[in-house]
């Protein structure tokens, strides 16, 4: 079932990181869990020929954020639009489980302008995905940015906001779906914070106050499918290595079956792709 899923269900993940960080922390993405996407690249402002970066013509810094993410976009449709299905942008401190995160995206086309993340409340209608989460597009969610909201400055501005902010801001003024990605529970799957911050629930008042479909109390945050969590030390990376791929309890369920494709109408109904152009709010940190 995963290497059908793996064959069927295509992630390119694109890491953004530093020079700073390529040795320190990108590298053990690449020796942990990216080893599990169809195909990993890294984005940075210098070339690196350990890490393999692509260099893009960006200074570093949070101010430059979006505008590394916006380089990063282009130019993966412009070279790799037709490796994947989707594609998953996350940073160089995040972990990603890239089974579930396939088994969640197995029922949604990706022919459908949609993408999915840990979903905030803050300054745009539809909300938008956290940065520190990881977010992922889908194929017609790229092709739609790169094509319609790239070189529009009315639809995508530049400005030194938050870059998941400001990606919410494009990816809504141009009919991009920002989807609710909690499991059957309503428990979720994209976690910006790590498992200590949010076990037994969360107690992070940002996240709290930030996340779109506010935590329950006294529930578990997150869903038994958790795709990824943030601030993630690269000790951590192998420790959860551990614990999710070589650790089992005696007599623990296996999940075979995969979840029901979700038609269409569904999806445009519960998403807002009439959303009208927004303007452009005043800088904030969003934290994610």
């Amino acid at each position: 079932m995963v290497e059908y899923l793996f064959n069927t269900t295509r992630v390119l993940c694109w890491i953004v990181t530093n020079p700073a960080n390529h040795l320190t922390k990108a590298i053990h993405i690449r020796h942990t869990w990216g080893r599990r996407c169809n195909k990993l690249l890294f984005i940075s402002s210098e070339a690196d020929d350990i890490l393999q970066t692509i260099q893009l013509p960006v200074a570093e810094g949070r101010d430059y954020l979006w505008f590394k993410t916006k380089l990063g976009l282009k130019y993966i449709y412009d070279n790799h639009i037709d490796d994947a299905d989707w594609f998953l942008k996350a940073d160089d401190d995040t972990y990603v489980i890239m089974e579930n995160l396939r088994y969640f995206l197995h029922q949604y086309s990706s022919d459908i302008p949609i993408y999915f993340g840990c979903k905030f409340d803050r300054y745009i209608k539809q909300g938008y995905m956290s940065g520190g989460a990881g977010y992922v597009m889908s194929k017609k969610a790229l092709i739609k940015f790169a094509t319609e909201a790239y070189d529009n400055s009315r639809l995508c501005k530049y400005k030194t906001i938050a870059e998941d902010q400001q990606l919410g801001i494009c990816m809504e003024n141009i009919g991009v779906i920002a989807a609710d990605s909690r499991d059957e529970n309503g428990l979720e799957r994209f976690i910006p914070l790590p498992p200590v911050d949010v076990q037994p629930e969360p107690h992070v008042e940002w996240y709290i106050k930030w996340v779109y479909h506010e935590p329950e109390k006294n529930v578990s945050c997150c869903s038994p499918h958790a795709i990824s969590f943030h601030y993630i030390t690269p000790d951590e990376f192998y420790v959860l290595e551990y614990l999710i791929y070589t650790l089992r309890p005696f007599g623990a369920p296996v999940y075979e079956s995969l979840p029901t494709k979700i038609n269409v109408s569904e999806i445009y109904a519960a998403g807002m792709p009439d959303a009208e152009p927004l303007m452009v709010p005043q800088t904030v940190d969003s934290n994610g």
